[in-house]
């Protein structure tokens, strides 16, 4: 994985967690994840890019993902966002917030109806 497409993934997935606050397994499997991709930095980067700034967050998120991701052919696409998808059942439950915001960014990559079969499959 490219180092600017490591982290917008990292960007991605922290930015799902965060929508209503950061739990302990949102934070356990952030961590995992930056350990599997040797991605610590990254993640502090995103931690940092977000705390910034909560309100203005998803915008200006969406802005840096949408270059990067933009680029990935549409296979990638969704397999980043189906990954955050499958990461947020992992914890038990996936909130009315974090699914629009990942509908969104799916739309914006022209991969909405591809994570919505896959999501359904």
């Amino acid at each position: 994985m490219a180092p600017e497409e490591k982290k917008a993934y990292i960007l991605l997935k922290s930015l799902i967690f965060h929508y209503h606050g950061l739990d302990e397994d949102e934070e356990r499997i952030l961590k995992q994840t930056a350990d599997d991709l040797d991605a610590h930095v990254e993640l502090n980067w995103a931690n940092t890019f977000i705390a910034q700034d909560y309100m203005s967050a998803f915008e200006r998120a969406r802005e840096f993902l949408n270059k990067v991701f933009s680029k990935l052919d549409k296979k990638k696409r969704i397999d980043y966002l189906i990954s955050v998808w499958e990461d947020n059942n992992k914890k038990g439950y996936l909130t009315e917030m974090e699914t629009t915001a990942m509908l969104t960014l799916a739309k914006d990559w022209e991969i909405e109806k591809d994570l919505l079969k896959k999501v359904k499959d």
